[in-house]
């Protein structure tokens, strides 16, 4: 069964989950019973080896303890760690993690196009559930070449997804070349149009329309990547958004520890512009819950 067979309605959303736990989705009590899963986050230090060739590199330690009292803090009962582009393929810092927080946690791995699928099983064990492709200064990988088909495909086979941090403008062509090939397809951060066009730019116009296909997910996360007027941005970007994706298809994450953007961002900040981003308290309670078969909890 493919992830979009397996993904919800807005009408089946409560169904789906009821297996899971004991709900009625018009009511505050079954929202309260609701998972609430953040979506991005990362974890490191400072004695982890870092890739050559990175654009930045934290003089802070993020351990996974001090992740997971903000997710107590804050209310949330899951949370998923995305590799950080600074460690580059190194995944074990992030294994390691996922193993010590025993099930609370899933992860997205950062892998070169060339890796096993040994490795792959053994990352899908760890409680890896996609890759991402962090594009931001990068050239665009060819898609078409023999390595990235090969991966692509054991990505299909495994039911992962594939994250990508790019532009708006190159995600309209780039998403649908990786849906042609079968694998579900998350966009961070509202997917990055240009600042000074916002939701008029017209890659972001495009990305709407993928909401269409049913196989790609958008994270309403860290506003702030996308220019100083970012929280306004926001406000008229989650409409559309909402609107063509639907609720189960719409992530939120906490980008935490914000990194680049220590100074100006906290936890609690971005958990409570989501409540004034999606004032409605059971719209709200769905968009956290949305995430648990997506990221297979």
């Amino acid at each position: 069964m493919t992830l979009s067979q397996r993904g919800l309605t807005r009408r089946q959303f409560g169904a789906g989950l009821a297996s899971l736990v004991t709900l009625a989705a018009t009511t505050a009590s079954s929202e309260a019973a609701l998972p609430t899963i953040d979506t991005h986050a990362h974890v490191f230090h400072r004695g982890l080896k870092l890739a050559p060739g990175r654009r930045y590199a934290p003089d802070y330690d993020a351990p996974l303890s001090l992740y997971l009292e903000q997710l107590d803090r804050n209310g949330m009962s899951n949370g998923v760690l995305v590799q950080p582009s600074f460690l580059g393929t190194d995944n074990s810092y992030l294994v390691a993690c996922l193993k010590e927080a025993g099930g609370r946690l899933r992860g997205i791995a950062v892998v070169d196009p060339a890796v096993s699928a040994d490795e792959l099983r053994m990352l899908d064990r760890a409680g890896i559930v996609g890759i991402r492709l962090n594009l931001v200064g990068q050239p665009l990988p060819d898609l078409a070449a023999g390595e990235w088909k090969a991966l692509l495909a054991s990505v299909k086979v495994m039911g992962w997804q594939v994250e990508i941090q790019r532009n708006a403008a190159d995600l309209a062509a780039l998403a649908p070349q990786l849906l042609d090939l079968g694998v579900a397809v998350v966009l961070d951060h509202y997917a990055l149009p240009d600042p000074e066009l916002g939701v008029a730019d017209p890659g972001f116009q495009s990305v709407l329309k993928l909401g269409a296909t049913r196989n790609v997910w958008v994270k309403i996360s860290a506003p702030y990547r996308n220019g100083a007027a970012g929280e306004s941005f926001a406000k008229q970007a989650y409409p559309l958004l909402r609107n063509a994706y639907d609720l189960d298809r719409l992530l939120w994450g906490s980008d935490w520890p914000h990194t680049q953007f220590e100074a100006s961002q906290a936890y609690e900040k971005n958990r409570q512009f989501l409540d004034t981003l999606i004032t409605d308290q059971s719209e709200r309670a769905q968009v956290l819950a949305s995430p648990y078969q997506l990221f297979r909890f």
